[in-house]
């Protein structure tokens, strides 16, 4: 039972967003995990052309192939081979022509934008209102409920629109409150899209495709007065859409396209359901209550920070940025597959996931007393481990080599990086870990997630070489670091992946233990015997090949900092690596790191008793580290919606706040200790 000493309705509350103008990078969202809608300034999807962001309708079950599901196969890609200690290892990089297979398996299976909903709204004299007419513009966010309150005007008539989603179901339910509805001046649009991909580059694809209805089918299955049931056909794949409304006619305006006329007074409510069989529908009263219920819960329980006795200037912002940051990685990075970076806003190279960011998105969960989010989507490793396990032995190794970027079904995508990164592969150790230190039921943890933790340290001693003129294990080459602008065939001994390959040795060791199993003599081995991190004396390398570091290579990710950080450092000397991170605050090239960049730079800091500087890198201006209105953390225009950057922002805060094992017995260690910060915290949990 946590004892509350945070008002916590207060302290969310301060933080809703409130949007009165249109905010093109900026659109709300509400959502469960599963499921999320994106709305414009109206409360739902009426003027897309005007957003700089896609506004989705996604979930984690909507996927599609084009053509169907196996047109091509891995075996239809030219592997490379490359070379290493004494043998060819082949990777599915690409042929040099990028052939049709290659660019097909990295677009399939993509997910799918569900559906649109909008308003058809009339202007007195009868002609259809463009954005330019909306007045008196407002929305709201309200947070602790779930709900999206938009309200503008129409000429001088008044339309309030709530819209929500329901906690446990994929279901939008949407009030309407108009003098516009007697008037017969408002109605409401659905329609599908084409879930054809018709480009090889990710950025090009996220729009919305209505020019190829010969891609799909829309079949009204069933149809009552105030019911309408669609089944949507693609290739080999289909879902079904549930319409219900208080008052109206559904009818079909074109192919794949109705609209709803309500007939009522000044109200109307529909709710909209979407499943991949037999969607079902509830009300607009009965999904709004569980909205409700289900974030007051999510609010009151678990953790909470609160900087408002703050004096440093930026504390509100950083308490803005929690706040959004924890409602939009409940929304988009809690469901039962690995969050991609956009989450369920829109499509991100074409929807897929990247595992290498799984911890990003959700390591935070267990740290804020929830790791029952990040469990669901822990599961799914579980689920694809045979394709993990095949992986490694076609190229040699034992255990799950897991793929970087990836669909549902676990097959990896062709990639000239994604293929040869190795930093995803302790990650499932990592978050087993979190999970175990932070729930009650350990022994059921230490068993639903045993088989990970053991084939992915079974494949990390494979992967590791011994060395018999220096008598150490290394890692590559070939490989690519975290910092992705590396050859391959140059890439040796990366700092961070050599503590990341001890730290996640020693856990997996550590488990076997706690099930009372016989350890592993090359798990012992390669564990006590890896090759120091490279440095120079003075900072630590991008790898051991490159002298270069802070120079030609000081661009993308500062990865070499993460080994004392995100990783308690045991084989980090702290004199260096203090001298690194000052290197990388001074003379690194921010406009091109990425936005977890910067709370992992803050966790180094704080490790290192350097809590002003933990803070700096938390709140730095740079364009990478923008967070919106809405709290999305901004990268640039193909990407404005970055969630590892959340994720990461979440993880560093309770880090340092909470603390971590080894860290000084004082209020939030990783804070400046001038008195510039008041942080009141509770039901955080230590980091590792």
């Amino acid at each position: 039972m946590i004892l509350l000493k945070i008002n916590r309705k207060e302290l969310v509350e301060r933080h809703f967003p409130i949007i009165t103008k249109l905010e093109p990078l900026s659109p709300l969202s509400v959502g469960n995990g599963e499921f999320a809608f994106t709305a414009d300034i109206t409360g739902l999807q009426t003027f897309p052309i005007e957003y700089d962001v896609p506004l989705g309708t996604q979930s984690q079950w909507g996927w599609h192939s084009t053509g169907g599901r196996d047109v091509y196969s891995d075996r239809d890609i030219e592997k490379q081979a490359l070379h290493t200690y004494g043998r060819d290892v082949h990777y599915a990089r690409y042929p040099e022509d990028k052939g049709a297979a290659y660019h097909w398996l990295r677009q399939n299976p993509h997910r799918l934008h569900l559906g649109q909903l909008s308003f058809l709204l009339l202007k007195e004299n009868g002609e259809q209102v463009e954005f330019t007419d909306l007045l008196n513009t407002k929305q709201e966010l309200n947070l602790w409920e779930g709900s999206l309150l938009s309200a503008f005007q129409i000429e001088d008539q008044p339309v309030i629109v709530k819209t929500v989603c329901h906690p446990n179901q994929d279901e939008i339910a949407v009030k309407v409150t108009s003098t516009l509805i007697e008037k017969n001046r408002l109605s409401v649009v659905l329609k599908f899209p084409s879930p054809h991909i018709t480009s090889n580059r990710w950025e090009d694809a996220t729009e919305l495709d209505y020019q190829h209805d010969e891609r799909h089918q829309t079949i009204i299955v069933k149809q009552s007065d105030d019911t309408v049931i669609f089944q949507r056909n693609m290739d080999e794949d289909q879902y079904e859409v549930a319409w219900t409304w208080s008052n109206g006619t559904v009818t079909e305006t074109k192919d794949h396209e109705y609209i709803l006329k309500p007939d009522g007074k000044n109200e109307l409510q529909f709710t909209v359901a979407f499943a991949q069989q037999s969607a079902i529908t509830s009300n607009f009263d009965a999904t709004f209550h569980a909205s409700k219920q289900h974030w007051k819960t999510f609010w009151t329980t678990g953790g909470a920070i609160d900087f408002s006795e703050s004096t440093d200037a930026r504390a509100h912002e950083l308490e803005r940025r929690v706040v959004l940051s924890q409602f939009l990685t409940a929304i988009h990075c809690a469901g039962s597959l690995p969050p991609q970076e956009t989450g369920l806003m829109y499509n991100s190279w074409y929807g897929k996931f990247h595992l290498e960011m799984h911890w990003w998105h959700a390591a935070q969960f267990p740290l804020w007393g929830r790791a029952h989010l990040l469990a669901k989507s822990m599961d799914w490793y579980t689920s694809i481990l045979p394709l993990a396990k095949e992986l490694a032995q076609s190229q040699g190794y034992t255990g799950a080599r897991w793929p970087k970027m990836v669909g549902p079904d676990g097959k990896q995508s062709p990639s000239e990086i994604a293929v040869v990164l190795i930093w995803q592969q302790p990650h499932p150790i990592a978050m087993a870990e979190l999970c175990y230190q932070t729930v009650v039921e350990k022994e059921e943890a230490l068993h639903r997630w045993k088989e990970i933790v053991f084939e992915s340290a079974e494949f990390m001693a494979s992967f590791a070489v011994w060395d018999e003129k220096k008598s150490v294990y290394v890692l590559g080459p070939p490989l690519i670091p975290a910092q992705e602008n590396h050859r391959p065939e140059d890439s040796l001994n990366p700092p961070f992946e050599l503590e990341y390959w001890k730290y996640g040795l020693d856990v997996a060791i550590e488990w076997k233990r706690r099930l009372d199993e016989e350890v592993p003599a090359h798990w012992l081995e390669v564990a006590s015997q890896l090759a120091e991190p490279p440095h120079n004396n003075e900072v630590y390398l991008a790898h051991e090949n490159c002298p270069e570091s802070f120079t030609k290579y000081n661009h993308d990710h500062p990865s070499m900092v993460g080994a004392l950080g995100i990783l308690p450092g045991k084989m980090i000397d702290r004199k260096i690596m203090q001298q690194t991170l000052q290197t990388v605050k001074t003379d690194w090239q921010w406009e091109t790191s990425w936005g977890w960049d910067f709370p992992m730079c803050a966790m180094t800091a704080a490790r290192l008793g350097e809590g002003q500087m933990a803070v700096d890198f938390l709140l730095m201006d740079a364009v990478k580290n923008t967070y919106l209105p809405n709290g999305h953390n901004y990268q640039h225009a193909n990407l404005t919606a970055y969630l590892p950057g959340n994720g990461g922002l979440l993880t560093a805060v309770a880090m340092m706040a909470c603390g971590w094992q080894g860290a000084p017995h004082i209020d939030a260690p990783g804070f400046p200790q001038d008195g510039s910060w008041k942080v009141k915290s509770e039901g955080l949990h230590r980091f590792i």
